[in-house]
């Protein structure tokens, strides 16, 4: 009896243990799924005021159903077409890095090699960690280098590389440099020939042609209007892919298809380098707790998603007014992808993932966007359309109890101040230093409204508090030393005083010689983005008496 009691219990966990290890299957995809999308999706994209989506799912390892929603354009209405181009921002990286993969089963290049020979001497002198960097650190980033280095700062390393994981775009400009000198020619011409050809991705490009203009989707902020588009003439791996979700399907069918790539070389880029830290994707400027996450690790070029569901490989894109997201599953051959023109794309991701693909999605948990019902997102669009103080007043309760947080309301001024809407952004930042009289990026950020505002005296106390707070605060010591004051402290209630001055105009465009320089989405402080060319670097810098241009924040 003891003995059938062991093996019946022994047959339970097996069978247990093998219900475990089988993938979830996707959401069906049939007349009535894709009926319900199409009256699900537009009245999301309301909510959200996401004005253009353009969708693709993929089953059996091939697209079987496209969507368009919306207008390319609040201003002139027309409609997203399935030829629509968006701008993908991040979603850039595993198409590169798949055109990165196709060198190393040419023999061309190796993962683990070092790729400072690649590059010009004075990129890499000064730190011989330089000679650690290699394309599998690159691409699983763990480089040590930041997201963007900032405001006309070269590149440096910030950790051991390949010692753990802080997202790095910088780190893909590096690895563009190297396939450029190893194929002779510039990324796009290489991608063109190695990965959009063979795909047929035709309308797909890391720079502008001039046959997306009559079909391009142009960007929205958070309270739907639109915003300049920006044309790249010089590929960025990171950031500067412009593409159709038609077009991205067809790379993420010949992902599940197993095509184009050595199996090795498929099973290296599945494969999970390292895992993340679960409270930052930027670990520099964030601030890591030191754990590794046991759901979400990242592959080659990829990320990797560990669920009850199974595998998944999945990546999201943010350039400010453009948003996207991917998510495949190579066990069942399926997935989706989805792309939008608005700041708020990513609000609705959950939901659309749900209805496209269902199971658990940890990567939306990771990277802290808002849901479009949330007090932040609610806050954002408020005060973009009914003015800083109405917004402040309508949300007050969600400000004193946290429920915005300090980044949102610090975002939310941003964005005012990047509309020219100078009385509001100082309203929005004097709140948030309020709320948080100990958070030195607070004081920064009001220093900074002031500063633009012309209101110098308020501008140095501002910025001598956050000095006090945090001495390696280096924009505030910088701004400082453009003010012609030195860092001390202040009385707190001196920082509030509401200024009357003119302010400037947001963006300038200046050619510059200097290597990568950039921003994050939601940092500190408006700095630069760039694009890089064989050349020079286009940078766009914020806060300047200059011309205006818009710019874009990349994730």
């Amino acid at each position: 009896m003891r003995s059938l009691r062991l093996v019946t219990t022994f047959l339970m966990l097996s069978a247990a243990v093998c219900a475990a290890r089988i993938p979830t299957p996707p959401v069906p995809m049939n007349a009535a799924a894709q009926a319900r999308l199409e009256a699900t999706l537009p009245a999301l994209m309301e909510k959200a005021g996401v004005p253009g989506l353009s969708i693709a799912v993929i089953r059996s390892g091939n697209t079987v159903w496209r969507g368009t929603f919306g207008v390319q354009n609040e201003s002139t209405r027309k409609p997203v077409t399935t030829d629509t181009n968006f701008n993908v921002g991040s979603l850039s990286k595993p198409v590169f890095a798949y055109g990165v993969l196709k060198l190393v089963d040419a023999g061309k290049l190796k993962l683990d090699e070092p790729l400072a020979p690649y590059l010009p001497k004075e990129m890499t002198e000064g730190d011989p960690r330089f000679q650690q960097i290699t394309a599998r650190f690159v691409l699983s980033h763990r480089t040590g280098f930041p997201n963007w280095p900032g405001d006309g700062k070269p590149l440096t390393i910030h950790f051991t590389p390949g010692e753990r994981f802080s997202y790095s775009g910088s780190g893909m400009v590096f690895l563009q440099k190297a396939v450029e000198k190893i194929t002779g020619e510039p990324l796009n011409d290489y991608m063109q020939a190695a990965v959009f050809g063979p795909l047929g991705m035709k309308h797909s490009s890391y720079v502008w042609n001039p046959a997306f203009e009559s079909n391009a989707a142009v960007g929205h902020d958070v309270g739907g209007a639109p915003v300049d588009l920006f044309k790249a003439d010089h590929a960025n791996a990171a950031a500067s892919l412009e593409t159709t979700a038609g077009d991205y399907a067809l790379f993420l069918d010949a992902v599940l298809q197993r095509r184009g790539l050595q199996p090795a070389t498929l099973r290296e880029m599945e494969a999970p380098q390292i895992a993340v830290d679960p409270a930052c994707a930027n670990c520099i400027d964030g601030t890591p707790s030191g754990k590794l996450s046991t759901s979400i690790f990242w592959g080659l070029g990829f990320g990797i998603e560990k669920t009850a569901d199974g595998e998944s490989l999945w990546h999201w894109g943010d350039n400010g007014v453009f948003k996207a997201f991917f998510v495949v599953r190579p066990a069942t051959k399926s997935g989706v992808v989805y792309m939008t023109n608005s700041e708020n794309g990513l609000s609705i991701g959950r939901q659309i993932l749900a209805e496209t693909l269902g199971g658990e999605q940890p990567a939306f948990d990771w990277l802290k966007y808002d849901n479009y019902d949330s007090p932040s997102l609610s806050f954002m669009r408020a005060a973009a359309g009914k003015g800083a103080a109405a917004a402040l007043e309508q949300f007050s309760g969600d400000l004193k109890s946290g429920a915005i947080s300090e980044g949102t309301v610090n975002q939310v001024g941003y964005s005012l101040m990047g509309n020219k809407k100078m009385s509001d952004a100082i309203l929005v930042f004097r709140k948030n230093v309020e709320l948080h009289l100990d958070s030195w990026n607070a004081y920064d950020s009001l220093g900074e409204a002031y500063m633009k505002s012309g209101d110098k005296e308020l501008a140095t106390k501002n910025y001598q508090k956050s000095v006090e707070l945090n001495p390696k605060d280096d924009n505030a010591v910088a701004a400082l030393k453009k003010l012609g004051t030195e860092s001390h402290a202040s009385k707190s209630e001196d920082y509030l005083r509401f200024p009357i001055q003119a302010y400037f105009s947001c963006f300038s465009i200046a050619v510059v010689t200097s290597f990568e320089s950039g921003v994050t989405a939601g940092s500190k402080r408006c700095t630069t983005f760039p694009f890089r060319s064989t050349r020079n670097l286009v940078k766009f810098h914020l806060m300047s008496p200059e011309i205006p241009a818009e710019v874009c924040l990349v994730r």
